[in-house]
């Protein structure tokens, strides 16, 4: 079984990753994002440091997908990632144009034929105002100069990808703008539950709601 999770930055992927291993009796692969040498130029400069950002992050998730994913579902182990492949193409959407988002679809379709899809893919969906709100709780040098405006774009990319362009028999959706998985035990559960029904794993509590609020 092979679990990814996905959503805008500051949605909370890791968190929730780390939180789900336990019940899944899984192993877990998170993106290695701080060693792209381009990244903090990056969001000081996004036009100047695209290109190169994207590059290596592409090389760089398809290096740890093709490794991490074979390896671990060879080895008859369930996988829980905090990103998919397909991540990397929603941010070059954004981030360049022209020749050199050409140059990049090549590079990641054909990257992209060799990479193993997720049986279940978990899209974790935040509006850009809670979104700011937690990048600034957790305070990332390289996060710091992010602008609310570059967090509305990533959205929109996000929501059109999931909700016009894949597959939704491998997707599900989550708002979770008022979850908050990490301070709330039920909240984690209802998120549990509904990736169980998904995969079609027992037990699971069918209708299950999961709109409450973050409050006590």
């Amino acid at each position: 079984m092979y679990i990814a999770i996905e959503g805008v930055i500051g949605v909370g992927k890791t968190t929730l990753a780390r939180l789900l291993q336990p019940s899944f009796d899984a192993e877990i692969q998170m993106e290695v994002f701080e060693e792209n040498p381009f990244l903090a130029n990056f969001y000081e400069d996004r036009e100047r440091y695209a290109f190169q950002t994207q590059i290596f992050f592409l090389l760089s998730r398809y290096h740890q997908q093709r490794q991490a994913v074979k390896q671990t579902l060879k080895a008859g182990r369930n996988l829980i990632m905090d990103y998919t492949f397909a991540k990397d193409a929603l941010f070059a959407q954004v981030n360049l144009e022209g020749d050199e988002l050409k140059m990049y679809h090549r590079v990641h379709d054909a990257l992209g034929e060799k990479i193993t899809l997720p049986d279940l893919v978990v899209y974790l969906q935040a509006d850009a105002s809670v979104l700011m709100q937690r990048i600034t709780q957790r305070d990332r040098p390289y996060e710091r100069n992010m602008q609310v405006e570059y967090i509305e774009l990533l959205n929109e990319a996000y929501n059109a990808f999931y909700s016009d362009q894949h597959d939704s028999t491998h997707t599900l959706t989550i708002e979770c703008g008022e979850l908050d998985f990490v301070g709330h035990a039920e909240h984690l559960n209802l998120i549990e539950n509904r990736v169980k029904q998904a995969l079609k794993l027992v037990p699971f509590q069918s209708e299950l709601p999961l709109e409450v609020s973050g409050e006590d």
